[in-house]
């Protein structure tokens, strides 16, 4: 199979001129010849998200060149989208070869991010390649002097569907473009057509991946390239008052830039630079943190700047039912803020000229951080060149793009390519975090045990619409423009419930910021909204007197929805029960339809609670998925289980902890995550509608996971957890006072 991306280990002008040869050999336009020219301008395509020839091009052999925005960060994309095209061209998936996440190479289909690489860049990839088909059997049909109507794209020739010779799409197009916008109505195969979708297809980087042969960003190498390390503030907001450069003056070749606030140090060798960096002597004054992770929530609710509110999904008069309810749950949740806790710490390498810049990097946003970059590097719109390569997982936005600007601020001081390397501390301390919130849920029931009222009440920061980047900490410290705010992600989004309730509303409580600087975290919102309505339904269903499953079944309608949480509750095994079981091992489940109109997801998990020390395991996790059209089997059942053992770890063991001055958790330590002895026997249900739209599985699973385990822990000791994440300590405390109430 032919399908590389670009990712091999090449100097710098050897790289660009393999992407200058692309361009050549499919006689594209006069930059061609960049890699002859002195500086990082490199050859160019169009990045028109409309236009087809910016997803593929035909190569004289009738291979095809496939060029993506959306990138592989280990979700499959890498063979999903070939499969894609080789079905919807008609050619053998081994003539493609895929070019991913570069800025002056491939269509800018905005951020890799949520699930939207299928839902998004697929659906777009999909209608490329139809679009290019119609136009490749009307020019067929010209040639062959047949009918559009008797003719079909096969095996990278159009040919009579009866039999008999045909032409191939390179002397159809003889080096021409196809010169057209992707067209919505141009016709799609039939899923019963597919040889490639919905089948299991190796992944091409698994080999090298297994091998140790797989160029990661971190393996990444320049010809002359430095080594380059930030040296940042002891405090978020601290000023820098003087640098003793003498400090580091026994060190060889190191070079100390200081430009405002931001510091660093550049040296020949990486170990020079990493030591120049902890050795050197700074002053630094003023900065800090608001609040503390301990004081966090009372923060939310009470001392934190405000910013507005807004009521949202509001359907009947909750004002008037909640009254009248017979029964009522009120409740109070907190999800905490989180690192993207990336096994590798960032890495990046600018190379940054006078008229121009190239960034190698693991970003999940190349398009959107290189528009980012012309900014504060204060160069002409598009002279910034941002290239993929393989990274530790993002999960959103963690340190790559700010390692990245690193890069950029010390290549260009120094007038050569640096490559940044971030420590451990350095990820922990500094990548953003995934942002706080903190729910109140009210709901009713009335005398026969059906739900009357409902209101979700969220105090969460506010996120900045359209904001072109996360601010990056070094062009901040620097004082290099860039487009300041906070963003989230849409934090609100599954704290409305999807079943069928007469009276409901949510209300929006904003703050102004959050304590320290955050960016979207796998999910954002979702786990803890999920987390609170999940919880509240089986309050629910306990004071109805109901057995979970069922009482989740009477509020929907939808058949998807009916289906994922039956099919969830069968292959888990599950057995009606409505009191808890209270010998410490228990089951619990919970259910999504994703952000309301994504993927559907529903989740029982079985858990084992000791009560003595309050350490909760996750035995089994049953889950049931239905994201529409399944492309790769193979890659959508491993992004479900990716999500839910990354969740079990969010939930079971991580918080960002932090005083006022710092975040003080800056290793694996006090931040611990998951451990391999930890991850439950998983049992994956993935039902496939091939008729329907894909919806992805980038993050969908994760939503349901805490609430699963909540409710699978009050199952087996009758306590509520509300407060993520659920560490002995919270256990044992909530024992406790569950005990000194029942006494």
């Amino acid at each position: 199979m032919n399908i590389m991306q670009n990712r091999v280990a090449l100097s710098r002008r050897a790289f660009l001129a393999g992407s200058g040869s692309l361009v050549v050999a499919f006689s594209m336009h006069a930059p061609a010849l960049a890699q002859n020219l002195p500086g990082p301008v490199p050859a160019r395509r169009g990045t028109d998200n409309k236009k087809v020839d910016s997803y593929f091009v035909i190569n004289a052999d009738g291979g095809v060149t496939l060029y993506s925005g959306k990138v592989d960060l280990g979700t499959g994309h890498r063979i999903a989208l070939p499969q894609i095209v080789a079905d919807e061209l008609g050619i053998a998936i081994e003539r493609i070869t895929m070019i991913e996440g570069d800025t002056h190479l491939t269509p800018d289909q905005g951020s890799t991010s949520g699930s939207n690489g299928m839902m998004r860049g697929g659906v777009q990839t999909r209608q490329a390649a139809a679009t290019a088909r119609a136009a490749l059997i009307k020019l067929g049909a010209q040639k062959l002097n047949l009918p559009e109507a008797e003719l079909d794209t096969i095996d990278g020739e159009v040919r009579p569907k009866k039999g008999g010779a045909g032409v191939t799409f390179a002397a159809l197009l003889a080096n021409q473009s196809f010169n057209l916008e992707l067209d919505p109505k141009a016709p799609r195969r039939r899923p019963s057509e597919y040889k490639y979708v919905g089948k299991h297809v190796k992944r091409p980087d698994m080999p090298g991946k297994a091998t140790g042969t797989h160029v990661w960003m971190h393996d990444f190498k320049v010809e002359g390239m430095l080594h380059g390390r930030s040296v940042y503030p002891p405090r978020p907001g601290a000023k820098l008052v003087s640098v003793d450069e003498t400090s580091v003056a026994d060190i060889p070749g190191v070079r100390v830039v200081r430009i405002n606030n931001y510091l660093g140090v550049v040296a020949e060798r990486e170990w020079h630079a990493h030591k120049a960096a902890r050795q050197l002597k700074a002053v630094w004054e003023g900065g800090g943190i608001p609040t503390s992770s301990a004081e966090a929530q009372s923060y939310l609710r009470a001392s934190g700047p405000r910013d507005g509110e807004q009521t949202i999904d509001k359907k009947g008069e909750f004002a008037k039912a909640w009254p009248g309810a017979a029964k009522k749950v009120t409740s109070d949740f907190y999800w905490p803020m989180q690192s993207h806790a990336s096994l590798g710490p960032s890495c990046a390498i600018a190379d940054v000229r006078s008229d121009g810049a190239t960034i190698w990097t693991a970003s999940q946003g190349t398009h959107k951080f290189a528009d980012a970059f012309d900014g504060f590097l204060q160069l002409p719109k598009g002279s910034v060149r941002q290239i993929y390569l393989d990274g530790a997982g993002c999960y959103g936005m963690n340190g790559h793009d700010d390692a990245a600007a690193d890069a950029a601020i010390l290549s260009r001081a120094v007038g050569k390519p640096v490559r940044v390397q971030w420590t451990r501390e350095d990820e922990h301390a500094w990548d953003p975090k995934g942002p706080p919130q903190t729910l109140t849920v009210e709901a009713g029931l009335d005398a026969d045990g059906k739900i009357t009222s409902w209101r979700s009440q969220m105090w969460i920061p506010r996120p900045t619409p359209k904001l072109p980047n996360v601010p990056l900490v070094g062009p901040e410290l620097a004082g290099l423009p860039q487009t300041m705010g906070i963003a989230t992600g849409s934090l609100f989004q599954g704290a409305t419930p999807v079943y069928e309730i007469p009276n409901m509303e949510t209300q929006l409580h904003f703050l102004r910021g959050a304590p320290v600087r955050t960016s979207p975290l796998r999910a954002p919102g979702k786990i803890g909204n999920l987390m609170a309505v999940e919880t509240v339904m089986d309050e629910l269903a306990l004071l109805a007197g109901k057995d979970p499953v069922a009482f989740r079944l009477e509020y929907l309608k939808e058949p998807r929805s009916i289906d994922v949480l039956k099919k969830a509750a069968e292959i888990h095994g599950w057995q009606p029960r409505v009191q808890p079981r209270l010998d410490g091992k228990g089951r619990g489940i919970a259910f999504t339809h994703y952000k309301g109109n994504e993927t559907w997801v529903a989740l029982a998990i079985d858990v084992e609670v000791d009560k003595a020390s309050g350490a909760i395991k996750v035995v089994r996790a049953s889950c049931a998925h239905d994201c529409g059209q399944i492309i790769s089997p193979d890659g959508v059942k491993a992004q479900v289980e990716g999500c839910i053992i990354q969740t079990i770890s969010r939930t079971l063991h991580e918080e960002t902890k932090f005083d006022r001055n710092q975040i003080t958790g800056v290793d694996w330590a006090s931040y611990p995550v998951l451990t391999f002895a930890e991850v439950p026997e998983l049992n994956i249900a993935l039902i496939d509608r091939p008729d329907q739209r894909p919806l992805g599985a980038g993050e969908a699973a994760t939503a349901p996971v805490a609430a699963a385990i909540a409710n699978a822990v009050f199952d087996a000791t009758g306590v509520r957890l509300r407060s993520a994440p659920f560490t002995p300590q919270r256990v044992r405390s909530a024992m406790a006072e569950s005990a000194t109430k029942a006494g």
